[in-house]
């Protein structure tokens, strides 16, 4: 990048952030916001209760798995230009979904959503990253940034729940181009697009063992969901992802131009930032999925108010990352901000093993929402600041792509995981107790229960492999790393 491009990438940075705020927002959004809609969408289009899942699990496997294939478009052809066209495609993709007529129309259409999502979320992590040359407000930048992530979910539930109630279903995919398209035209005036000088050949036998690999790890924790984990279309589709993630590596371990060099894997504090990301999407899906449900069907909450019972914990996540990473981290690196946080979501995860039939909001679900928030806080922001910093500036994009993968496919697989074993907790609960009312709604609550204490046992794994890998100390930045690259 030539010294004007970089003065000019500088003086605009923090309208670059807000720029990328949003983009990053919509993105996480649009995994949650459709959640409260579900039941209205349902109804509409008339598809069965096993096939709804789907409207929500197109999105995550399409998104996960084509993220890395994202990340070196962006590297190759720039990521302005990567940026710009995955807005736009996810604006068209989310007016095809809010126009759907039917099932099929609507699953396609979110899959081209999560498509796009993969195409526009490294490339707005990696200018992130490059836009913010000076330690400290990179710092603030990623505190701001990791808030994002960490609570965009709570902000798709309330909006979800706002337009679901007030105006109809399709207004939670319409709504998507409020976001889209004056994120594309700021980018537009905002970014400048320059080519790499050396542009890396694309490794398609690597690009299409990732992609159909994730895919099929994906879809097999996705349908024993529905089918349970002894159906042989499960069976077979965690058997293939394995064996295609296996010789993913294998060929990135030999091939000459790797769509992830496993450089950036290996690296201790990096490696231990991608799998926490990963560790803590799979723990916090949980808190939105199954409160979402104990507050709605169980306290009897609309889908504003359910929205509203998020804040908190938005706001908790917000203040504990922005002060992370502006006043701790530059201190202390992340290795006991990261543990900690992945403590403190575990023990929340155990309070909330205590709602019963008749807990109340305040005393039994807000204080340990908080203690979430806070735990959140702790995770992303350090996490994200790790894992792409002083990263090679041909790996940025890359590097940016992985950390959006770990997170999707770590809450997608969370997601799987608990809420079969939370069902299978219902059922065997309802036939011990009988078929009533009050025995039933009991065991929706143990249900609930049952996935809050899976939660809380992810969380705890998390603790223990980031207190081990991650290294003590403050991370030097590397002056000649990613901030040369800023496209």
């Amino acid at each position: 990048m030539t010294p004007e491009t970089s003065s000019k990438q500088h003086e605009r940075r923090w309208l670059i952030l807000a720029m990328v705020g949003v983009a990053q927002l919509m993105v996480v959004l649009d995994a949650t916001i459709v959640n409260i809609a579900l039941p209205s969408a349902q109804r509409a289009l008339g598809f069965s209760n096993d096939s709804r899942q789907w409207v929500v699990t197109a999105y995550a496997l399409a998104f996960g798995s084509l993220l890395l294939i994202g990340g070196r478009v962006g590297d190759y052809f720039g990521r302005k230009r990567a940026l710009i066209g995955g807005l736009i495609g996810f604006a068209l993709a989310s007016a095809l979904a809010g126009l759907a007529q039917s099932f099929e129309v609507l699953v396609i259409a979110r899959a081209l959503q999560g498509a796009f999502g993969a195409l526009l979320a490294p490339s707005a992590l990696s200018i992130l990253t490059t836009a913010f040359t000076d330690p400290e407000e990179r710092g603030k930048a990623f505190g701001i940034y990791g808030a994002i992530a960490g609570g965009g979910g709570a902000i798709g539930l309330l909006l979800g729940g706002v337009l679901t109630q007030y105006v109809d279903w399709r207004s939670t995919l319409f709504v998507n181009l409020l976001f889209a398209l004056p994120a594309a035209a700021a980018a537009v005036i905002l970014l400048v697009n320059e080519r790499p000088e050396s542009r890396p050949r694309l490794d398609m036998a690597g690009a299409g063992t990732a992609t159909v690999g994730l895919f099929s790890l994906v879809y097999g924790f996705s349908n024993a969901e529905t089918h349970g984990w002894g159906a042989p279309l499960t069976v077979g589709a965690l058997a293939a992802g394995a064996v295609l993630l296996s010789a993913f590596l294998v060929l990135q371990a030999r091939g000459e131009h790797p769509l992830l060099p496993l450089r950036v894997l290996l690296d201790r504090d990096r490696g231990a930032s991608f799998g926490a990301m990963a560790i803590a999407g799979s723990g916090s899906f949980g808190v939105f999925l199954f409160l979402t449900y104990y507050l709605q069907r169980t306290l009897g909450f609309s889908p504003v108010s359910t929205g509203l019972a998020f804040l908190p914990m938005m706001g908790a996540v917000v203040l504990s990352a922005t002060l992370i990473s502006t006043r701790i981290l530059p201190r202390t690196g992340p290795r006991p901000l990261v543990p900690v946080g992945m403590l403190l979501a575990a023990l929340a995860m155990l309070g909330l093993t205590g709602v019963g039939l008749h807990s109340g909001y305040a005393a039994n679900v807000l204080p340990f929402l908080l203690v979430t928030g806070v735990g959140m806080g702790m995770i992303f922001a350090p996490s994200m600041a790790t894992a792409t910093g002083n990263v090679d500036p041909g790996d940025a994009g890359v590097s940016s792509a992985l950390v959006n993968t770990m997170q999707q496919v770590g809450g997608s697989i969370g997601v799987a995981l608990l809420s079969t074993f939370s069902a299978t907790a219902a059922t065997s609960f309802a036939a011990a107790h009988g078929g009533t009312p009050s025995a039933l709604a009991a065991a929706a609550v143990h249900g609930y229960t049952t996935a809050f204490w899976w939660a809380a046992g992810i969380f705890l794994f998390g603790a223990l492999f980031t207190s081990l890998l991650l290294r003590s100390g403050a991370q030097e930045l590397d002056p000649a790393a990613a901030p040369a690259l800023a496209h």
